[in-house]
């Protein structure tokens, strides 16, 4: 199952596990407002696309990175502008990219440590197999 960072968020936050305040944008004006919403936090501005790597990324238009931190709905919105329809090539992506079509419009927030687990199916014993990795 992929799943955008922004629903992943949704499913998290339906039970109660605490996460940073945003939503998700597919227009400036919504990227803008979302922003606007927040107050006055740094936001957090990502694109939504299924690949790893994005804020490493490049756009073909010449902008790099999908991830970027921002003080203003301004520049949230200027920085959206360069994302949104726009194709975004990462080193899961191959040199045909992914095409933007949603920004993630989040708070900010200082990261002490990464977790990353999943769980997979493993088809020939119907069952669970699981991975846990730490970055500090």
């Amino acid at each position: 199952m992929n799943i955008h960072e922004y629903q992943a968020r949704e499913l998290l936050q339906k039970f109660d596990v605490a996460t940073t305040r945003g939503k998700v944008a597919s227009t400036l004006d919504e990227a803008e407002q979302i922003a606007r919403q927040l107050g006055d936090v740094e936001v957090v501005v990502k694109a939504q696309i299924h690949a790893g790597g994005r804020g490493k990324g490049t756009f073909k238009n010449g902008f790099k990175g999908g991830v970027h931190v921002r003080k203003t709905p301004e520049e949230v919105r200027e920085v959206a502008a360069k994302m949104l329809g726009e194709m975004l090539v990462t080193h899961q992506t191959g040199p045909a990219g992914r095409v933007v079509n949603k920004v993630l419009v989040a708070e900010s927030a200082e990261i002490a440590r990464e977790i990353y687990f999943a769980v997979l199916l493993d088809r020939a014993t119907a069952g669970n197999s699981s991975a846990l990795s730490r970055r500090s």
